[in-house]
């Protein structure tokens, strides 16, 4: 199946996966979780699979003995990456619910954190976005894969792998153009 087409007018709380063949920097082999979409304003979203190996309590003094000094630190985009945003989620299979939070302050990301056991809460340095039609662009020319949430895995897996486990289940023949080296006149 090419990517599901998803709700045409409204990509968002689905997944934009890059097709193997995209090479841009910024979105090579990344997987982002789309918060605002619309046809007339344009996209945002963080993308979920680069994790920079730090924590909120590492980066900060602020956040080293509160709760959120465990919150893992991700490169969010190529947009105001020196800007921090914070955002959760959580999934609920029971439900069949995918709920996400984003762009909110620290006081919610606590007030979260505490109350909600399973609520995954991350930091994002920068964000993803398009300009009206953009990403409708991209997509129409094959750039993107487009997938709903409907599992834990944004949760269960990072980096690399968790690019993987999504063109494998969209399209898996596509998986072999992911080993193509970035020049592949150096293969």
């Amino acid at each position: 199946m090419e990517g599901e087409r998803l709700q045409e007018d409204n990509l968002s709380g689905s997944l934009l996966i890059a097709h193997p063949s995209l090479r841009d920097p910024n979105f090579r082999h990344s997987v982002v979780l789309v918060s605002a979409h619309s046809p007339d304003d344009g996209t945002l979203g963080v993308v979920i699979n680069r994790p920079l190996g730090k924590t909120l309590g590492e980066q900060s003094l602020d956040f080293s003995f509160g709760p959120l000094a465990d919150v893992p630190i991700y490169q969010g985009g190529p947009v105001q990456s020196d800007q921090m945003l914070l955002a959760a989620w959580h999934w609920a299979p029971e439900q069949g619910i995918f709920r996400m939070y984003f762009g909110i302050s620290e006081e919610k990301a606590e007030e979260l954190v505490t109350s909600n056991p399973g609520i995954q809460v991350r930091a994002f340095l920068g964000y993803s976005g398009w300009s009206k039609g953009q990403l409708e662009s991209e997509r129409d020319s094959n750039a993107w894969l487009i997938t709903p949430i409907s599992d834990t895995s944004i949760q269960d897996m990072e980096g690399e792998a968790l690019w993987r486990e999504f063109v494998g289940r969209i399209q898996p023949e596509l998986l072999f153009l992911g080993e193509m080296p970035e020049d592949p006149s150096l293969n």
